[in-house]
């Protein structure tokens, strides 16, 4: 066992952890490996978590540069530890580094496996890193071959498969800017996002499945190229049709790789603050902000993420629930830089039946099983209990993030899925494309908190001025500069849209725009998006705390709240699916609001309850808040093609509730 849990049923839920790792997992998890590292080279002698990462902040050049030492990243990283410290933004951490990304992401080699990838559609295939190597080495190739190279964009519009991991690998191998969306984005959210970082070479599906339907996908790549007229290279990928007709002018995944004599072989190093990622905000505010990652700071915070964060080490497998449209697959691949293997899954996580995640779990040994809070909760409704039915054992860490986790989640998870496992409930954002709150293997899990500040990160909660609440509910920030700073905004050149995305507000810090709160124990707990905060009769409410009580009432499925104004005031509205046979009747809106009443304040309690049949949400499975609120005030909602069922607002516009 590499931990406790605590009986079920015997206490109320607050007054214990309900997971504490024993001393043998705590002494011998990689943050223990990281301290004995600083205590034999002589620059700290820390005992645990909570030291560390006051050292990492107080000497974040330090830390930076003594990560980039533990995990061996393949490169120099220079002399100098950081360039102007004080400037936020603006400083540089290992200003001189100079690293290939493909070498270091593919620093292992030989028969052991580094991909195995799963589909929906019974795809099954294993990858071994010598494999790797050659495939990304000869895509390198072949973009070489081409003309591709330092800042040129090599974009993907490709399901979660080996092809994608290969395009990003051959792209940064010869220096050029990766850039990703999935294909079930349509023609214009496409262009939306490719468009503006003009591209020279774009791979592509030929279509992909989903819930147990192929969904063709040439046709809109036809439409898709015509609009990008930066593009000299498309590169098309079989998923579904080996004998399609390729739009005029492409090349397929085999024939663009057999035209090169032979892969790469040999590494140019670059400097570290070369661009490598470009992705792109996915709310529905406005067109999509192009946010540019740069290359070692980025690489350095995946493995304090992976490594330290998560426990993992090299042969570990490593999986999370994500399209290669959302940060977290960029987060994913970041594995193989530390020998970890990748498993990928492509397709629904409920088809055939909501046990299909669990299944590949099981199948392929995860040990990482990367999840969503959506997800979780999904599984407590539907009532299976893989606990029972799973060979779960290979499991050690449940990572969660998406949207904020209930206490109820968290039950979910150690009651249903495993008594024996350390669930981190993360949030940061693709802003920084990583953490600001994070896991620590090494200390209790508390339901409903995320566990720790991450390391090397000056997490606080402040009020509206920048004042630390060290209780209550306020902004979460970052107050000093971290690795992970995006470089900028595509087509920002003076940094103005930069600045005012996250330091505007709050001079002095990055404002990530989370409404969080302490806790007790040195967690925190993330209340909603402040941009979404309820303010009836000016008094902040975080919408979670709404959502946590309403999805407890028998007959609700899941529920949505915004703020209407409402004369001179702000009044809450709650909009509500319920189980199938349910109505919204009376007698369930008093249940709502007593539940409300009872288990916050009454101030939370909404003024109208009104039923929808579904609920809006982006691709990556977060409710809109604001979209549903710029509706429902009938104000127009722009970048619709951030949605996945954009055609849920019509259930909104208008609502006879609201009359």
């Amino acid at each position: 066992m590499s931990g406790s849990a605590r009986p079920w049923g015997t206490m109320d839920r607050m007054a214990a952890p309900l997971w504490t790792p024993t001393a043998e997992r705590v002494a011998g998890s990689r943050v223990a490996g990281f301290i004995d590292q600083l205590r034999a080279s002589g620059l700290a002698d820390l005992d645990g978590y909570d030291e560390l990462h006051e050292w990492s902040v107080d000497h974040a050049g330090e830390f930076w540069r003594s990560a980039w030492d533990f995990f061996a990243v393949a490169g120099d990283p220079g002399e100098r530890l950081v360039d102007a410290p004080d400037a936020f933004p603006g400083a540089r951490f290992l200003p001189d580094a100079r690293l290939n990304l493909a070498e270091s992401l593919l620093a292992r080699d030989g028969d052991e496996i580094a991909v195995v990838e799963r589909g929906e559609d019974g795809r099954q295939r294993e990858v071994r890193w010598s494999e790797l190597r050659e495939f990304a080495g000869r895509f390198a190739a072949a973009l070489e071959a081409v003309g591709v190279g330092p800042g040129d964009v090599v974009a993907a519009w490709l399901p979660n498969g080996v092809e994608t991991v290969v395009t990003m690998l051959g792209a940064t191998w010869v220096g050029a800017t990766f850039s990703s969306t999935s294909p079930d984005f349509g023609v214009d959210g496409v262009i939306d996002r490719f468009g503006q970082v003009a591209p020279r070479v774009l791979v592509a599906a030929d279509g992909y499945t989903y819930g147990g339907r192929t969904h063709d996908c040439l046709r809109r790549l036809r439409t898709i190229v015509a609009g990008l007229p930066s593009l000299e290279r498309v590169v098309v990928v079989p998923r579904v049709d080996l004998d399609a007709v390729l739009p005029v002018g492409s090349v397929s995944w085999d024939q663009f790789l057999a035209d090169v004599d032979r892969p790469l072989t040999t590494f140019d190093r670059f400097p570290g603050d070369r661009p490598w990622y470009v992705l792109y905000s996915s709310g529905t505010t406005g067109r999509p902000k192009c946010i540019v990652h740069r290359s070692a700071g980025l690489l350095l915070k995946h493995l304090v993420e992976h490594q330290l964060h998560g426990d993992l080490r090299a042969g570990d497998r490593v999986f999370y629930y994500t399209t290669a449209g959302w940060m977290m697959w960029n987060w994913l691949v970041s594995g193989l830089a530390g020998g970890e293997t990748l498993v990928l899954y492509d397709g629904s996580p409920f088809h055939p039946g909501p046990e299909t995640l669990f299944d590949l779990a099981e199948e392929t040994g995860v040990s990482l099983f990367g999840l969503s809070a959506k997800f979780i909760d999904a599984v407590g409704h539907a009532g299976i209990r893989p606990a029972d039915t799973h060979d779960l054992s290979a499991v050690r860490t449940i990572c969660s993030t998406g949207s904020p986790l209930s206490p109820e989640g968290f039950e979910v998870v150690y009651d249903r899925i495993s008594t024996d496992v350390h669930l981190a409930s993360i949030s940061g954002g693709t802003d920084l494309c990583g953490c600001l709150v994070a896991g620590d293997p090494t200390s209790p899990v508390w339901a409903g908190e995320i566990q720790k500040p991450g390391l090397g990160m000056a997490i606080d909660v402040v009020d509206g001025d920048g004042v630390h609440l060290p209780s209550g509910k306020g902004d979460l920030v970052c107050r000093a500069p971290f690795p992970s700073m995006p470089l900028g905004f595509w087509g920002d050149p003076d940094g103005v849209r930069y600045h005012r995305a996250y330091f505007e507000d709050i001079p002095g810090c990055w404002r990530q725009g989370d409404f969080a709160s302490w806790t007790e124990h040195g967690g925190v707990i993330i209340h909603g998006r402040s941009d979404a905060t309820l303010n009836p009769g000016g008094v902040r409410i975080g919408t979670a705390e709404i959502y946590r009580q309403v999805e407890q009432v028998e007959g609700v499925t899941e529920s949505l709240v915004v703020g209407q104004r409402h004369g001179d005031d702000t009044r809450v509205v709650l909009f509500v699916v319920t189980d199938p046979g349910v109505v919204l009747d009376d007698d369930l809106r008093d249940r709502i609001r007593t539940r409300v009443r009872g288990h916050a304040t009454p101030r939370h309690v909404p003024a109208v309850i009104a039923a929808v049949p579904e609920i809006p949400r982006t691709r990556s499975g977060k409710i809109v808040e604001l979209a549903v609120r710029s509706t429902v005030h009938g104000e127009p909602v722009p970048n619709l093609e951030a949605l996945a069922n954009p055609e849920a607002l019509a259930h909104f516009a208008d609502h006879p509730a609201l009359r």
